[in-house]
C-alpha cells in the first residue's frame, strides 16, 4: 500500500520544471506547429484524445478487476472527448494525424503497476495542456467552447481520483511505488521531450515560461 496523495505530490515535485513548461502559453504553439488557430488547436486536441482512447482501451483488454474497470471508464471518457472535439471540427470523419510521444511511451508499459504510474503522469501533464486550450478559447471570445474543455479538465480530476485508488491497491511495497513513479516521470518526460523537439523545429526557445 502507498499514500496516493503523497505519490501524486512526488510526481509533481520531481517533474516541476517540465510540467511548468508544458503548462506555459508556448505549449499550444508547439502542439500546433506554430499555427495557433481554432482548427489546428482542435486537430491537435483530437489527436491527443483519440490516442488516449486507444491506449486505455488496449490496457483494459489486458487488465482484470479494479484496474480493468478503471481503464475502461477512462477509455470511455476519452472516446467521449474525441467525439466532442469532432463535433466542433464539424466532421464525422477524422484521420488522427499524429501519435503523441506520451502515448507512444504509455503503450510500451507492460505491468499494471507501471501503467497506473503512467496514467498518473499522463493526467498531470494533460491537465496543464488542457488549461492552455481553455485559455485559447477564452481569448478567442468563445466561452461556450472554453466551457466544454473545462469539463474535460473536470474529467481529468475524476481520472486522477480513480488512479489514486488504483495506486494504493496495486503498489504493495516500496519497489512497486518506485516503478510506478518511474513510469509517471517517463510519461511526463515523453510529453516534455516532444514539446522541446517541436519548439526547436520551429526555431523557438522551449525553456522560458511565459
Amino acid at each position: 500500500m502507498t499514500d496516493a496523495g503523497a505519490f501524486v505530490d512526488t510526481v509533481r515535485e520531481e517533474n516541476q520544471t517540465a510540467l511548468s513548461r508544458l503548462g506555459s502559453s508556448k505549449s499550444l504553439y508547439a502542439e500546433t506547429g506554430g499555427d495557433i488557430d481554432t482548427e489546428p488547436v482542435l486537430r491537435a486536441t483530437a489527436d491527443a484524445e483519440y490516442a488516449a482512447w486507444q491506449t486505455f482501451s488496449g490496457w483494459a483488454e489486458d487488465a482484470n478487476g479494479e484496474a480493468r474497470e478503471a481503464f475502461e471508464t477512462t477509455a470511455a471518457e476519452e472516446r467521449d472527448h474525441y467525439e466532442t472535439v469532432l463535433s466542433h471540427l464539424e466532421t464525422d470523419e477524422y484521420d488522427p494525424e499524429t501519435l503523441p510521444a506520451l502515448h507512444e511511451y504509455l503503450r510500451g508499459l507492460e505491468s499494471t503497476v507501471e501503467r497506473v504510474g503512467g496514467l498518473i503522469g499522463r493526467i498531470v501533464a494533460s491537465k496543464r495542456s488542457k488549461e492552455q486550450v481553455v485559455g485559447y478559447f477564452v481569448g478567442d471570445a468563445d466561452p461556450q467552447t472554453a466551457s466544454v474543455f473545462r469539463e474535460f479538465g473536470s474529467d481529468l480530476d475524476d481520472q486522477l481520483e480513480r488512479a489514486q485508488v488504483l495506486v494504493e491497491s496495486v503498489c504493495d511495497d516500496e519497489s512497486d511505488r518506485e516503478r510506478a513513479l518511474e513510469a509517471a516521470t517517463g510519461a511526463i518526460e515523453a510529453a516534455y521531450g516532444e514539446y522541446v523537439e517541436n519548439m526547436e523545429e520551429l526555431g523557438a526557445n522551449p525553456k522560458p515560461v511565459c
